[in-house]
């Protein structure tokens, strides 16, 4: 029985991750670009052939795991913000934290 699954933004995320596997020298915002899709992949069942790159780029950028964890939780503390030309796919759920009811 396979239970592999197709993910919804597996095509958006394969660009992501061929754009990354390019960069020799990260920075914050490819740190966290890893960090996010590794994060929405460690469960899935399917999308072998992303979580086997991000494997490579971990050792390509010579981080492991809870290093980039370490790093990006860093990067978030000290005020990092996307860049503007960042996917919206790229952070979080899009869910709007505000409290709308003050108005």
């Amino acid at each position: 029985m396979n239970d592999a699954q197709s993910h919804p933004l597996y095509s958006t995320d394969r660009e992501n991750l061929d754009r990354l596997c390019a960069i020799e020298s990260p920075t914050s915002n490819n740190f966290v670009e890893l960090a996010r899709l590794i994060i929405r992949y460690q469960d899935f069942r399917g999308a072998e052939d992303l979580n086997s790159d991000m494997e490579k780029l971990l050792k390509k950028w010579n981080i492991n795991r809870n290093k980039l964890e370490e790093t990006t939780r860093k990067i978030w503390s000290e005020g990092f913000r996307p860049t503007s030309h960042s996917s919206p796919d790229n952070v979080g759920s899009g869910f709007d934290t505000s409290d709308s009811s003050q108005a």
